[in-house]
C-alpha cells in the first residue's frame, strides 16, 4: 500500500521546493513588469534605474541544478521571543537567497540572515533553541533525500552527517562551487566576522579558505549592502585561471557586482613586456624601495631662491623668500601627497598676499585669492620650486641613472643591491622601456605618493603568501579606509619573495591589527593524500600545523613507476577518466608540451587551466606553476622531482610540489620515471 503524499515527508519537501521555485519566478516576473516611464526625472536617472532593475532580474535567476534551499530549522520557540513566555516555534528553510510568497511571507530564508546561523553552529551541546535540523540531498537539482538531527533529544547520539559528507565529496566538473550547504562552525565564524575588522585566514590545502573568503564577501554585502554599494568590494586572485575558476561562486549566491582582479591588473599603469631575475625581483619587491621612491620624488622640491612679486592693478605685492621657504617647509612637514601639496602651494602664496592686502586696508575675497594663485609669477615659482613629476618617469630614472639611484638609496640599499636593480641597457622613454611586473608595482607606489589611491570598502586577497612586501602595499592602498580578508597558506609560498610570517605581511598591508585565524580541518583532500603531502611540511614550513582530514573516505592514492614514460602517464589519465568527475594532469612546466603531444596521440581531449571543462572533455593539463588554488576530483602528478627542479631553489620547488600534491579531492596517482625527492621518503 502506498503512503499518501501528505504523510510522506519527502513528498512534502518536494512540494515546498516546487512552490518556492514558483514564488521565485513570480518575484522575477514582478521586477520584469516594472514600468519606469513616468518615475524618472531624466534619461540619466532612467539609465541608472534600468541597470539596477537588470541586476535585480539577474539576481533572481533560478539555477535549475542549484538547490534553492538545502536545510530546514525547526525552532522550539519563535526566534527573538523569550523562551519563558513559551513562544510558538517556527520553521525556516535555509537557502542561497530569500524567497517570499505573494503575501510577503518567507518561503526560503537567506543563509546569511541571523535566523539561519544556527544551521551552521547549533549542536547537541549548544542547540540554540533548534529542535530539528534537516539537511536535504539533491541529484541534478531534484530533491532526493533528507536527513534529520534532533538536537534536543538526549537519546539520539551525535553522528556525522552522511549527506554533508556526500556533498563535500561530490564530483565536480567546471568552475568552483559554493560551499553554502557545507559551511562548518569554525568557517562560519570567519564568514560572519564584522566589516570593521580585518581577518587573515591561514589554511592548508582543502580547508576551504578560498570559499570562506568568497562567502564572507557575500555575507558582508548582505549585512552592509548600502555601505559597500558606495565604497565597493574587490576579490584579488593570483592569476586569470584562478579568477575564472572562482568566478561563478558569488553569482550563484546572488551577488553580481563584485569586481575580480589580479595584483598585476591593479598596477597596470604601463605595459609589462619584460621580466626580472629572481634576485632583482626580490629587491624591487622589498619594502625599502618605498623609501627610495619617496626620497627620489621629494628631491624635486627645491627651496625658493628669491621672493615673488604679484602685480594687481597699480599695486605690487611682494612675498619675501624667507616666507616662501616657511610655506614650503610647512607643506613638506605635513602628511599629504606630493600632488596635493603642489596644488596647495599657490593657494598658500596667495593667502600671504591677501594678508598684506588686508593690512593695507583692502577687503579681498576668495575670488581675489584664486586670481592671485593663478598669477603668472606665482605659477612660475610653483613650477620651479615644486615641479610636476610623472611617476613612471621617476621610476625610469631610478632604474636607468646609477647616480640618481645611489643618491636616494644611500643607507637603504647596498651597492650590490643597487647594481642588481639597475637596467643593463637603460630605456630612453616610458613607452620603449621593457617594464617588469615588479617595475609596475614601483610605479604604482610612486603614483600613490603623488596622488592618493582610491580606497574600497572591503578587499579579499587570496593566495596572499606569494606577494612581495611592495605588492602588499599596493593592495593595502586599495583598502586604507576599508577592511580586508587575507587568505593563504605559508607552506604554499612559491615565489622567491614568499611571505615568511603573517604578522610581517599584515604590517606591509597596513592591517597590523587583523585577527589571524587558522583552519586545520581538511574537507577536500583525502586522508591518505594529505598525510603523504604533509611529509614535506618540516622542510618547507617548520612549525605549521598539518591539515587533519575529516573525510571518512580515505580516497584513492597510488604511487607508480613510469617505466614507459609518457605512455604510463597517459594510461593513468585514461584510468581516472573512467571514474566520475574532473581529472587534472599536473606536471612541471617544461614537461607540458611533451605530455600534450602524448595525450593528442592517444586521442584524449584536454583543456588548459582557465578553460571550461565539459562532460565530454574532463581532463585539464596543468603546468605546476598554475596549479595553485585549483581542485580536481582526481589528479595525476607527473615526475615530482621535475616539479622541484623546475624552481630556482629547492625550498621553493618543494613548496610547488606540496601545492601539486594537494589538488586532488578524491584520488591521486603519482607517476615517476626518476626517483622521488628524498623529502617524501
Amino acid at each position: 500500500m502506498s503512503t499518501p503524499v501528505h504523510d510522506d515527508p519527502l513528498s512534502r519537501e518536494r512540494s515546498h521546493l516546487a512552490a518556492s521555485r514558483s514564488a521565485l519566478r513570480a518575484m522575477r516576473e514582478d521586477v520584469e513588469s516594472l514600468d519606469i516611464t513616468d518615475v524618472t526625472a531624466n534619461w540619466v536617472n532612467a539609465a541608472v534605474l534600468e541597470a539596477q532593475i537588470e541586476q535585480r532580474i539577474k539576481a533572481l535567476a533560478d539555477l535549475s541544478e542549484t538547490p534553492l534551499f538545502f536545510g530546514r530549522l525547526d525552532y522550539l520557540h519563535a526566534p527573538g521571543a523569550e523562551q519563558a513566555e513559551g513562544g510558538e516555534g517556527e520553521r525556516f528553510y535555509v537557502g542561497r537567497r530569500h524567497v517570499h510568497d505573494a503575501d510577503g511571507d518567507p518561503m526560503v530564508i537567506d543563509w546569511r540572515a541571523p535566523v539561519s546561523q544556527p544551521f551552521y553552529r547549533a549542536s547537541k551541546k549548544d542547540p540554540q533553541d533548534v529542535s530539528l535540523r534537516r539537511r536535504f540531498g539533491y541529484t541534478a537539482g531534484d530533491l532526493t533525500a533528507y536527513e534529520d538531527e534532533h538536537l534536543l533529544d538526549p537519546a539520539e547520539a551525535a553522528t556525522t552527517s552522511r549527506l554533508l559528507q556526500e556533498e563535500i565529496e561530490r564530483p565536480r566538473v567546471g568552475p568552483m562551487r559554493d560551499i553554502v550547504a557545507t559551511i562548518q562552525p569554525e568557517q562560519d565564524e570567519i564568514v560572519r566576522a564584522g566589516l570593521a575588522g580585518s581577518v587573515c585566514v591561514q589554511g592548508g590545502p582543502g580547508t576551504g579558505k578560498t570559499a570562506v573568503g568568497l562567502h564572507r564577501v557575500a555575507y558582508l554585502l548582505y549585512a552592509h549592502r548600502e555601505r559597500l554599494a558606495r565604497t565597493g568590494t574587490l576579490v584579488i586572485g593570483p592569476n586569470r585561471s584562478f579568477l575564472h575558476y572562482i568566478e561563478q561562486v558569488l553569482p550563484a549566491l546572488g551577488e553580481l557586482t563584485v569586481r575580480q582582479a589580479t595584483v598585476d591588473d591593479l598596477v597596470a599603469h604601463v605595459e609589462v613586456r619584460g621580466t626580472d631575475e629572481a634576485a632583482t625581483a626580490v629587491i624591487k619587491g622589498d619594502a625599502r624601495m618605498a623609501e627610495v621612491l619617496r626620497r627620489a620624488l621629494y628631491s624635486h622640491v627645491v627651496p625658493p631662491t628669491e621672493g615673488v612679486v604679484v602685480v594687481r592693478g597699480s599695486r605690487r605685492w611682494r612675498v619675501p623668500v624667507y616666507e616662501l621657504e616657511e610655506i614650503v617647509r610647512e607643506l613638506l612637514a605635513r602628511d599629504i601627497r606630493y600632488g596635493a601639496a603642489r596644488e596647495a602651494l599657490p593657494q598658500r602664496i596667495a593667502h600671504a598676499v591677501l594678508v598684506q592686502m588686508e593690512r593695507a586696508g583692502e577687503a579681498p575675497d576668495d575670488r581675489v585669492q584664486n586670481a592671485v594663485a593663478r598669477n603668472a609669477a606665482v605659477k612660475a615659482l610653483v613650477k620651479s620650486v615644486w615641479p610636476q613629476v610623472d611617476p613612471a618617469r621617476l621610476v625610469l630614472r631610478l632604474l636607468a641613472d646609477a647616480d640618481f639611484l645611489a643618491e636616494h638609496a644611500e643607507g637603504i640599499l647596498t651597492g650590490d643591491e643597487q647594481k642588481a636593480v639597475l637596467w643593463v641597457k637603460p630605456a630612453r622613454s616610458v613607452k620603449s622601456a621593457k617594464w617588469s611586473p615588479a617595475d609596475a608595482v614601483l610605479i604604482d607606489e610612486a603614483t600613490d605618493l603623488v596622488e592618493r589611491t582610491h580606497s574600497l570598502g572591503h578587499v579579499v586577497l587570496d593566495e596572499a603568501q606569494d606577494l612581495s612586501p611592495m605588492q602588499y602595499r599596493a593592495v593595502g592602498r586599495r583598502c586604507t579606509t576599508g577592511s580586508a580578508t587575507v587568505l593563504g597558506d605559508l607552506a604554499q609560498g612559491t615565489t622567491p619573495w614568499a611571505t615568511r610570517s603573517w604578522a610581517e605581511a599584515l604590517g606591509h598591508l597596513g592591517k597590523g591589527e587583523a585577527v589571524v585565524e587558522e583552519l586545520t580541518a581538511g574537507f577536500r583532500v583525502p586522508t591518505d593524500v594529505i598525510a603523504y603531502a604533509s611529509r614535506l611540511l618540516p622542510h618547507i614550513a617548520p612549525g605549521l600545523t598539518p591539515v587533519a582530514s575529516i573525510r571518512e573516505n580515505p580516497g584513492f592514492f597510488d604511487i607508480r613507476t613510469a617505466a614507459d614514460g609518457s605512455a604510463d602517464v597517459v594510461a593513468a589519465c585514461r584510468e581516472l577518466l573512467e571514474r566520475e568527475g574532473s581529472v587534472g594532469l599536473i606536471a612541471a612546466d617544461a614537461r607540458v608540451p611533451e605530455l600534450a603531444a602524448a595525450l593528442a596521440a592517444a586521442g584524449i581531449g584536454h583543456v588548459g587551466p582557465g578553460e571550461e571543462t565539459t562532460h565530454a572533455t574532463r581532463l585539464t593539463l596543468v603546468p605546476a606553476s598554475l596549479a595553485k588554488g585549483l581542485e580536481y576530483d582526481y589528479v595525476v602528478l607527473d615526475e615530482p622531482r621535475a616539479v622541484v627542479d623546475g624552481e630556482p631553489d629547492e625550498r621553493t620547488g618543494l613548496r610547488r610540489l606540496y601545492v601539486a600534491l594537494t589538488r586532488a579531492v578524491s584520488g591521486l596517482i603519482v607517476t615517476h620515471g626518476t626517483g622521488l625527492p628524498p623529502q617524501l621518503a
